[in-house]
């Protein structure tokens, strides 16, 4: 009897996990690595291809988690592979800080053509998101002459100090590193499923506008001496919350009104994940800087800084990074782009759309889903005790993102209390509803246990 070949494109479990190979790397990563780092389960990655992660016992797991939403158009695309060879083969580094590159052009020439409005741009090239944020941050202040700013409760910005100064995501993030960076105030981001301390869900753009101008203004901080506000359209570690187009509108203007730089946070958001470039692009608005990395270079460490040509006037010395725009990541960039504007950005927009309407009933059938919010292959779900009372269940969601990993789904949490999913942008409807349908089990087996 001939044996049906198993499919590529879906998990395939064949030891207990974690496996004999992976429990040996494991007990090593224990003894040298950090113990600084965050790992929700034992999983020990061996190979990717597309949405697919082998381990190092032969297990294969679906990803919906990207790589912390990274590799947009999948674990080791074709194209991006074929650029990387061809660049390493090529030149490896000179440093765009004192010379310069044709790739680093090219790919500042195409993220100034995708960034909002039609006005110029420039280009600030780093390796990662908490130097996008920490380049933007010297910029804003080195453009007003001002010195203070203003983030959002729940952000997340970075761990380096300055941008840790903006975070307001966890404590623990925050404890024992000191005084951070003076002149850093928060303000309610607006929640549209809890409203903001105490406010109906409804006015929650209104509230959080609202208590800029009559709370910080008034009583905290005088507009004039705010250099930046920084925001994400959709919060990632706050729970992949989205901000309401007209609160971005109103943010946009409020910023217009009293002379302070708009800096969205697109780390997480950008690069196609929503199903357009940019997640302010939902809002029709034109930020004064877009913050971009992980999804910018399938897995290259690079993050970028666009902003309008008039802000970037900071003067040669001011701001540099040695490796910032390092060659291969430079080249792997420009093939994620080559396949994001082809078919991934599109292939989001659909597949979440996908997703939304196959998860439109679950608030009736699991008593413990409060909210299933997303745009694009940007999606929370937020887990609650009572639906009713929207109490947190921060234990159910961290049961849920276990039993999905033993069951071959790569899931990560949000916030306190959220399943996040953010997986490559090239999966298709099968992989989806394998996806979902493991996630409705493990709800539905997680809430029997309570």
């Amino acid at each position: 009897m001939q044996v049906a070949a198993r499919k590529t494109n879906l998990p395939h479990i064949v030891t207990a996990l974690p496996g004999p190979n992976a429990k040996k790397i494991v007990e090593r990563d224990h003894q040298v690595v950090s113990p600084s780092y965050t790992r929700d389960y034992p999983l020990v990655a061996k190979t990717g291809r597309g949405a697919m992660i082998e381990d190092a016992d032969g297990n294969t797991f679906l990803d919906f988690a990207a790589g912390i939403a990274v590799v947009a158009t999948g674990h080791c695309h074709p194209q991006v592979v074929a650029a990387i060879q061809k660049q390493a083969a090529e030149l490896i580094h000179m440093s765009c800080t004192d010379f310069y590159y044709q790739g680093t052009v090219d790919l500042a020439e195409k993220l100034a053509s995708i960034a909002p409005g039609k006005g110029a741009k420039r280009v600030y090239f780093g390796n990662s998101g908490t130097e996008a944020v920490e380049a933007a941050m010297k910029l804003a202040r080195y453009h007003t002459k001002r010195d203070k700013f203003i983030a959002f409760n729940g952000c997340f910005h970075g761990r380096t100090l300055g941008s840790l100064s903006l975070t307001a995501s966890k404590a623990v993030q925050r404890k024992h590193f000191g005084s951070l960076l003076a002149g850093v105030f928060h303000t309610p981001y607006p929640n549209t499923y809890r409203g903001a301390y105490g406010g109906r869900p409804e006015n929650a753009s209104a509230d959080a506008l609202a208590h800029i101008e009559n709370e910080l203004f008034k009583r905290l901080v005088d507009p004039e001496e705010v250099a930046a506000i920084f925001v994400e359209p959709i919060q990632g570690e706050g729970g992949y919350l989205i901000a309401p187009a007209e609160f971005l509108q109103g943010l946009e203007r409020l910023c217009r009104k009293h002379g302070i730089m708009l800096v969205a946070d697109e780390v997480q958001s950008g690069m196609g994940r929503t199903g357009k470039w940019w997640a302010v692009d939902h809002a029709g608005i034109e930020p004064d800087m877009i913050c971009t990395a992980k999804g910018i270079a399938s897995g290259m460490p690079l993050s970028a800084v666009i902003a309008k040509a008039e802000v970037m006037d900071w003067k040669p010395g001011a701001h540099a990074s040695t490796f910032g725009g390092n060659p291969v990541s430079i080249a792997a960039a420009l093939a994620t782009i080559g396949v994001l504007e082809t078919e991934a950005i599109a292939n989001a927009a659909r597949v979440g759309e996908f997703i939304l309407q196959q998860t439109a009933g679950w608030r009736e059938r699991h008593e413990s889903v409060g909210e299933i919010r997303g745009k694009g292959l940007m999606i929370g779900i937020e887990l609650v005790r009572d639906q009713k009372t929207k109490e947190k269940a921060p234990e159910l969601r961290n049961r849920v993102i276990d039993m999905a990993f033993r069951k071959g789904l790569l899931v990560l949490g949000a916030g306190e209390n959220s399943l996040r999913l953010a997986p490559p942008l090239v999966i298709d409807e099968e992989q989806a509803t394998f996806a979902l349908s493991t996630l409705d089990a493990c709800i539905a087996e997680a809430e029997r246990a309570l």
